[in-house]
């Protein structure tokens, strides 16, 4: 890769990781479910009249707009309003790898090898250790919420692989028009229209900021440059920069809003880290691969060998 893309790539895991801490100061100002909802739609709006609509079904685009956009970014911002912390969520999101690789060998009948499956097993003891960890500190219901979650953009990366969107960035946008109504339906009964009201009314400049860093920050511009540098390069040569979405979430929940790194967290970085290393990054895949998807942070390609991020999220 040319230096100037390996920047952009660092770039792109920076915006992931830092997006996690940005939703952190979001949920201050806007109800999780709210605020996910105008994350999306300010996403799609105007964007989706500046692209094209990806040549895939329409079922496609919805199907995953509701599973990555309404259940996995839905437990997401409500885990993290529960209390789970900003860099311990940018990390344990990373195990979506494992779920992709077991649904793509459920779901898509693609196999793996012995080192795919040693790496799962080092994932999910990442998992546990980090699972021991918050629940010595934290609400363990915010914890099993952000792995749900993984699992979700898990089935959203082998429905993206089945769809095979061409682009990446007209993908996510159109599939960002999707979540914003059934999150504002949920928000309505589950956070109740008061507080929506009261959220919308008192917004104030660091809010929108958030609103904006999210949408336009880590879905259209994280996206769109890493479609640009899938479309140039193998994606085992992107691949490998996803990893540090993680590394930037952690240091900048730590600078910016003070969460400490246990001796135990380090330990479910190493292993989950290196788990995801050993599960997505061994072996190629082939430059014409599609896309996945992810929020804070980049998806993965469902297939054993990497395609594309973890965050999605970015």
């Amino acid at each position: 890769m040319r230096p100037v893309h390996i920047a952009l790539a660092v770039l792109v895991a920076a915006v992931w990781g830092i997006n996690f801490v940005v939703i952190e100061v979001g949920l201050d100002h806007v109800p999780p479910l709210l605020f996910s909802a105008l994350r999306f739609l300010v996403a799609a709006v105007p964007a989706v009249f500046l692209v094209r609509r990806p040549g895939v079904a329409l079922g496609w685009i919805v199907l995953v707009g509701l599973v990555l956009g309404v259940a996995k970014f839905g437990l997401v911002f409500t885990g993290m309003h529960l209390g789970m912390p900003a860099g311990l969520t940018s990390l344990v999101l990373q195990v979506q790898a494992v779920f992709t690789a077991l649904l793509a060998v459920l779901f898509l009948r693609e196999r793996l090898g012995s080192l795919r499956y040693a790496g799962m097993v080092v994932a999910l003891g990442g998992i546990g250790v980090a699972a021991y960890d918050q629940g010595a500190s934290g609400p363990m219901a915010a914890f099993l919420m952000v792995v749900a979650a993984a699992a979700c953009w898990g089935l959203a990366n082998v429905i993206t692989r089945r769809a095979a969107p061409p682009d990446a960035l007209s993908w996510m946008v159109w599939v960002s028009l999707v979540p914003p109504l059934p999150l504002f339906a949920l928000s309505l009964l589950l956070e109740g229209p008061e507080a929506g009201l009261t959220a919308i009314r008192e917004l104030d400049a660091v809010g929108v900021g958030a609103i904006l860093f999210v949408a336009w920050g880590a879905t259209v511009f994280g996206f769109g440059a890493w479609g640009f540098l899938l479309r140039r390069y193998d994606a085992s040569a992107v691949a490998p920069f996803s990893l540090l979405v993680p590394v930037f979430g952690m240091a900048s929940a730590a600078l910016l809003l003070g969460e400490e790194i246990t001796p135990l967290s380090w330990v479910a970085a190493v292993l989950l880290v290196g788990g995801v290393a050993l599960t997505s990054l061994s072996g190629r895949a082939p430059r014409s691969a599609p896309a996945s998807v992810g929020a804070s942070g980049p998806g993965r390609d469902p297939r054993p060998a990497p395609e594309g991020a973890t965050g999605p999220s970015r």
